[in-house]
């Protein structure tokens, strides 16, 4: 049977339409449901009481609430469990059992902390300009020498590693959903050691000012460094 080229050329638009296709579905990006929030930064995470109403508090604790509410930033955005896991109890762990042992007064209020701690830290977590899930580049953990992601300065001062994965899908490589990855680097004179990487869970939520993506928070503590956090908060006491 004679298949012309004209045939053949639908088929491959068709095919070409369906991969495209097929590639959206695996796009993992929980905030493009509802990607756009009619309010500020801060107003997004005030109308998010679980799981941020903590994360707000910080925020103006730390005097970020012009920031929050009128900049252009990128936060990826830890939620209330971080704080709480950070604060601790004398039982469980965190900064509290740290200064109990110490024979320190313990954390009542997040108050109690001072705001330029908590503004230090948290500013760990925001990057300047609006950057979305696409405006990343590509990682892959096991071929860093050609996917490696790239280096940015968070308004902490600190040296991170952004990128984004691509899973695999159909056993085709780097065909499936878009992920993507902050990387906490402890010391920058070796920027290739001892990374403390945590996904995204929801990308490109976009309220007014900036954008936001939610991060996946098991075992991370404020400042990713949990010692060094206690230390800093030890030596200034508490208010």
């Amino acid at each position: 049977m004679n298949v012309s080229k004209y045939t053949i050329a639908i088929c491959g638009l068709m095919l070409l339409a369906f991969t495209a296709c097929h590639r959206d579905k695996y796009y993992k990006d929980g905030g493009l449901a509802q990607a756009n929030f009619p309010g500020t930064m801060l107003d997004y995470l005030d109308a998010k009481p679980d799981p941020f109403d903590t994360i707000a508090q910080v925020v103006r604790l730390a005097g970020l609430s012009d920031m929050f509410n009128k900049e252009d930033i990128t936060f990826f955005a830890p939620d209330d469990q971080v704080i709480k896991r950070t604060i601790g109890t004398i039982y469980t762990g965190g900064l509290n059992y740290y200064l109990y042992v110490r024979g320190r007064d313990t954390v009542r209020e997040l108050s109690d902390i001072d705001s330029s701690i908590w503004r230090k830290y948290l500013l760990q977590y925001v990057f300047r300009g609006v950057n979305r899930l696409k405006d990343y580049p590509q990682i892959d953990f096991t071929l860093l020498n050609i996917y490696p992601g790239s280096l940015y300065y968070n308004l902490g001062g600190n040296v991170m590693n952004i990128g984004v994965t691509f899973a695999d899908a159909n056993g085709i490589k780097y065909l499936g959903y878009r992920q993507l990855q902050l990387s906490y680097i402890p010391d920058i004179s070796r920027p290739d050691e001892g990374w403390s990487t945590f996904a995204v869970s929801s990308s490109d939520i976009k309220p007014k000012n900036g954008v936001v993506h939610a991060l996946l928070t098991d075992g991370m503590y404020l400042g990713f460094n949990s010692n060094i956090f206690f230390t800093e908060v030890f030596n200034a006491g508490l208010k």
